[in-house]
């Protein structure tokens, strides 16, 4: 079952890398950290905060959107060049072909949040004054060693971003260092955002199981909305709402992700809000997001099987 399920998830990574989905990630996720660092030159004192804050705020907008398109169209492009019939004629159930699917737009997004959190931390290394020359000649050396890669080992094109995000983000968190409080901001916001898409990506294969590319979208993009204003629906007042329209949040608050956590307030990610443990925090966002992420592939599953295609 595994094995199966790796295929399908390899599959559908190397479908968005020859689609060329995974570069234009990569590109956006560069040009981000460009951005930001001409935004930060505006701020005087404040540099390090703006590429944290929104370094941190384009990783998770990146990320949604991107999982919102991946989910919606992978299942549909499978169905619209018929190639899904071949191999579902196979020994290989529906609900490993969707979960499959799943993971292989997880770890497409997954890359694509390493590289960015990665560019973003060699910004915050060039402007934090410690390494500002070696922060410059890693970003430049990691796009010669990737563009020599992609040149000279043609075979391995579909599968060089992976140690290449890896590399940037591994010397990005090396060179950053020296600013602990705008470091940890970047790399605790990565890893909520990294769960938080996770989330949206099952969504959207719920969505996708029963429904097309564009109600697929629009639903996934409605659950995202509620979800972020979950905490919001829960405790309208009373006087302006009305009882049930009180009731009516209190329970779309209850049944959808509170997408919330993914979005914590700074001083939580910088250790300074009293009480609140960060390590204990990321533990259990983790741990919910993997819980609704196998709460909602059991539900497109069971939809997916009962699902005619003639």
């Amino acid at each position: 079952m595994l094995t199966r399920v790796a295929w399908i998830a390899f599959n559908t990574y190397r479908e968005a890398v020859r689609a060329r989905m995974l570069l234009g990630m990569l590109g956006l996720a560069v040009a981000t950290a460009g951005y930001v660092l001409i935004v930060s030159a505006f701020a005087n004192r404040a540099q390090l905060r703006v590429v944290s804050d929104l370094g941190s705020a384009s990783i998770s907008v990146y990320g949604v959107l991107v999982a919102i398109v991946l989910g919606a169209t992978s299942l549909y492009r499978e169905l619209e060049l018929k190639t899904l019939f071949p191999i579902l004629a196979r020994p290989l159930r529906r609900s490993e072909y969707l979960v499959g699917k799943f993971l292989g737009s997880w770890l497409t997004l997954s890359v694509f949040i390493v590289t960015n959190t990665g560019a973003l931390l060699v910004a915050l290394a060039v402007l934090s004054g410690a390494h500002p020359k070696l922060g410059v000649g890693a970003a430049v050396g990691w796009l010669l060693l990737f563009g020599l890669g992609l040149w000279r080992l043609p075979r391995w094109r579909i599968w060089l971003p992976l140690p290449a995000a890896v590399l940037l983000l591994l010397c990005g968190v090396a060179l950053s260092a020296g600013s602990p409080d705008e470091q940890r901001v970047l790399c605790g916001s990565a890893l909520l955002s990294w769960c938080e898409v996770a989330i949206v990506a099952a969504c959207a294969t719920l969505f996708s199981a029963f429904s097309s590319p564009f109600l697929t979208a629009l639903f996934t993009l409605g659950l995202f909305v509620v979800g972020r204003s979950a905490d919001t629906l829960a405790n309208l007042p009373l006087r302006m709402f009305g009882a049930g329209l009180r009731a009516l949040g209190g329970v779309a608050s209850a049944i959808v992700p509170n997408l919330m956590v993914y979005a914590p307030e700074r001083s939580l990610l910088t250790g300074e809000a009293p009480g609140v443990s960060l390590a204990r925090y990321l533990m259990l966002a983790v741990v919910q997001a993997i819980a609704w992420v196998v709460l909602l592939l059991t539900a497109a599953s069971w939809l997916f099987r009962r699902r005619d295609f003639l």
